[in-house]
């Protein structure tokens, strides 16, 4: 009885060992705060690192968890998905980290945080999903189903920057990524920004969820033009449209971050099923986070059906 007593207490500290190696990194990191210049900055390690007012806030996996990815995501890594084993939380998670003390998901409180995460997620997952009207668990369970373009149709080389991102020998520059990549522009003005090599080796994208993951929430964070909001401040309200916005019809909130990042391939088309698919996985995915699809607003904020498009020569940024 006692060697079993003794065998029992030996099995519970090495499952006690395991979690607290394997567990999550946030809870073994303690906040760091600071006052400087009269106010207060924090330091959350991992997740929120660099001294920042936003890392003072609540950080992302506070109130977005392994269990709610796994419950947006659920058909994810079924044998049919084409990225199965590829895409994961802790990658989320780890991308959002180098955008967190920038406001990405940290910006005005827990609420709008919860949302901004639904709202660029619901964007990611309508881009990389395979679903379809009978899929089981619906057409919206099947975003990550993808992190490359399948069939490529052309190696979307434009020679026009062939003196700043030229094309290298070989190499396809079809969509790959959270929020897809397309043209060696984009890959070439990405990988500055990541200090990564996407130019020459655009194949990273698909080999490294992180990495992907980084990709996109750097265009979500990131102006295309200098006169341009992000799609993170026209989200929460960091943008003030001006009167030419006004009379275009582009109102903070969820549609004019289609309109950001996708100009009219999607905006100012009516009711345009692309559109519509964007907004249909963000209300979706408001509800899995136990925020509720009636907090995303009034028809006019969700869509950008009449909005006039921010830039007329969008077409090529993001697809085909």
């Amino acid at each position: 009885m006692e060697a079993k007593w003794c065998f029992l207490v030996t099995m519970a500290l090495l499952v006690m060992l395991v979690v607290v190696v394997n567990g999550d990194e946030s809870s073994q990191v303690k906040t760091v705060v600071k006052i400087v210049k009269g106010k207060k900055v924090c330091d959350k390690g991992w997740e929120c690192k660099g001294l920042s007012a936003y890392c003072c806030n609540q950080t992302i996996s506070d109130f977005f968890q392994t269990y709610q990815f796994e419950n947006l995501f659920s058909k994810r890594n079924t044998p049919v998905a084409h990225a199965s084993g590829f895409w994961d939380y802790h990658s989320f998670i780890t991308a959002a980290a180098e955008y967190q003390p920038h406001g990405f998901g940290t910006t005005g409180g827990k609420l709008t945080g919860q949302k901004e995460v639904a709202a660029f997620l619901g964007h990611v997952g309508s881009k990389t999903s395979c679903g379809y009207g009978v899929a089981t668990g619906g057409p919206l369970a099947w975003g990550l189903c993808y992190n490359k373009e399948m069939s490529p149709s052309k190696t979307y080389c434009d020679d026009y920057y062939k003196y700043t991102y030229p094309c290298t020998p070989g190499v396809s520059y079809h969509g790959r990524g959270a929020l897809p990549l397309y043209w060696n522009y984009n890959y070439g003005k990405t990988g500055e920004a990541l200090k990564t090599d996407l130019l020459n080796h655009p194949e990273y994208l698909e080999n490294n969820a992180t990495l992907a993951f980084q990709a996109a929430i750097w265009k979500w964070m990131t102006p295309e033009k200098k006169h341009l909001p992000s799609a993170h401040d026209v989200f929460v309200g960091k943008w003030k449209p001006t009167k030419n916005d006004t009379l275009a019809k582009r109102v903070p909130g969820f549609g004019t971050t289609m309109n950001v990042l996708y100009g009219d391939q999607v905006c100012g088309k009516g009711d345009d099923e692309s559109m519509n698919n964007i907004v249909s996985h963000y209300l979706y995915y408001l509800d899995l986070m136990g925020v509720g699809r009636e907090e995303a607003g009034s028809h006019d904020v969700l869509s950008c059906a009449e909005q006039l498009p921010f830039n007329q020569a969008s077409a090529s940024a993001s697809s085909s």
